[in-house]
């Protein structure tokens, strides 16, 4: 059976313990690897060789940096079909959707960040009339840790490591234990492209002892993290007293608020896609549904015929939309929450059961549920269910949509659908959330700044603010005097 191996200095190693987790394909509910499980030894060792290599890297020109994170996006591309394999696999997304949308991301991410350390610029200040010059010295913070979650799990992965290593830093980093292949894999990339020794390190195990002894290493300087809340918050009660600096990356509830004067055939597409694109498994699905009361009975009609047309099945089946959910334990979960809307008086429109597929009876398959609730206090529309589950609520006026778009402790994401200027600048200024879409959904520019207030995270990721937060600013002020007066 495959080992997951974690990559240390340049190389695969096993784990010290000899010991070792099991990895299981959601699509068949079957072992199908072993995953190295690591330990704070490992991540000792993963650290003593970031360590030894970050003086090199550090000092790498920027070029050379940059030359390298081209090279892992092409390879990354050139390894297409056998990534998005091994991500449908892990996962149990449809392959199709790896292919187009994950592996690719993972590509542009070494490519964008391969490009924009290059344009990436320090400030000077003149203070005329004062002889001062002030300016900004941006260096390589160290070592540093990077922990992603398992609905992405290349994508986001390489959305942290990359503008780490780009910025000059070296990285211990963990993938999540559920989904580690492509993690794996990718150290076979990175040894290709010629990334020297030690500058990425890869360790896998799980989040309370491998994720745990990064977060606590003393040495380790900053924390990037992609996860649940609760996790997020334990991390912070680790790292803050140690005056690491932190981007966490947390939960999201976001808001879809659809008004009457919308695009609507553009607006009912784009609304199931999301719903439940990657099985609702992504922190920015618009799960609470909020419609315009005078065409709530249409959508509602329309929208179930259109989630009822969704095909569930085996992963590798090119019409597959609906893939497996990634583990029995979340899909467990998930259900309860189905229970749960049904005891606190949701209707359940559509879905919320299992799905038996031809082949791959084991696997982890659930409808997608569409569940009709009144109360915006219930706990199906104020906690993260992240699975293939929405609910739909009316409302009257913007002001009563507003009220319930912001009436939750998370604030990641929100979309609005409207043709109405007005009401567009008015709630995009209104929303609590880091990223407001007006008729679109997971519309990216890698530019742009990345993340969530409230309970959805601390800091921003993305373009340059990545660079940013895995540099540490350094202000040097120069006097000078004017050459004398010699007349």
């Amino acid at each position: 059976m495959n080992k997951i191996l974690n990559y240390i200095n340049g190389s695969y190693q096993e784990p010290i313990t000899g010991e070792w987790l099991d990895n299981y394909n959601p699509s068949t509910g079957e072992v199908y690897s072993k995953i190295s499980k690591s330990t704070s030894e490992d991540v000792e060792n993963a650290y003593q060789a970031a360590k030894n290599a970050f003086p090199a890297w550090s000092n790498t020109t920027i070029e050379e940096r940059s030359r390298i994170l081209l090279k892992i996006a092409d390879l990354i591309e050139a390894n297409l079909d056998r990534l998005a394999q091994a991500e449908a696999n892990d996962n149990g997304k449809p392959m199709s959707l790896a292919k187009a949308v994950d592996i690719p991301r993972a590509s542009s991410n070494f490519r964008f960040f391969g490009n924009a350390i290059t344009q990436f610029a320090s400030e000077a200040h003149e203070s005329v009339g004062l002889n001062t010059m002030n300016f900004t010295l941006r260096s390589p913070i160290g070592v540093v840790g990077c922990i992603s979650p398992w609905n992405l799990p290349l994508y986001l992965f390489t959305w942290k490591v990359a503008p780490a290593i780009a910025a000059g830093n070296c990285v211990v980093a963990k993938p999540s234990e559920v989904t580690p292949m492509t993690a794996y894999l990718l150290g076979e990339i990175l040894t290709e492209a010629g990334l020297p020794k030690g500058v990425l390190n890869i360790v896998h195990g799980t989040g309370p002892e491998a994720g745990q002894a990064i977060v606590a290493h003393p040495n380790i300087k900053a924390i990037s993290f992609t996860g649940g809340t609760k996790t997020g918050e334990h991390i912070a009660r680790t790292a803050a007293p140690m005056f690491k600096k932190l981007s966490l990356e947390l939960g999201g509830k976001n808001p879809n608020l659809i008004f009457a004067d919308c695009d609507y055939e553009k607006m009912l597409a784009v609304t199931v896609t999301s719903s439940f694109a990657n099985q609702g498994q992504i922190c920015l699905c618009g799960s609470r549904i909020y419609v315009e009361e005078s065409i709530s009975e249409k959508f509602k009609k329309d929208f179930v015929a259109k989630v009822s047309a969704l095909k569930i099945g085996n992963p590798f089946d090119g019409d597959t939309t609906i893939g497996a959910l990634v583990s029995k334990e979340h899909l467990e979960k998930v259900e309860s929450y189905i229970e749960i809307a049904k005891n606190e008086g949701g209707k359940v429109l559509f879905g919320g059961e299992r799905v038996l597929v031809k082949g791959f009876e084991n696997g982890y398959y659930l409808q997608p549920t569409v569940i009709e609730v009144k109360d915006n206090n219930c706990r199906v529309q104020q906690e993260e269910v992240f699975g293939p589950v929405v609910t739909i609520m009316t409302f009257k006026t913007e002001e009563e949509a507003l009220h319930l778009a912001n009436d939750v402790k998370y604030g990641l994401s929100a979309t609005v659908w409207t043709n109405n200027l007005n009401r567009t600048m008015r709630l995009s200024k209104q929303l609590e959330a880091g990223i407001v879409w007006i008729n679109t959904w997971l519309n990216r520019d890698l530019r742009t700044p990345f993340g969530g207030m409230k309970d959805s995270g601390v800091g921003r990721e993305g373009g340059f603010e990545a660079l940013r937060f895995f540099t540490e600013p350094k202000n040097v002020c120069i006097s000078y005097t004017d050459l004398p007066n010699n007349s």
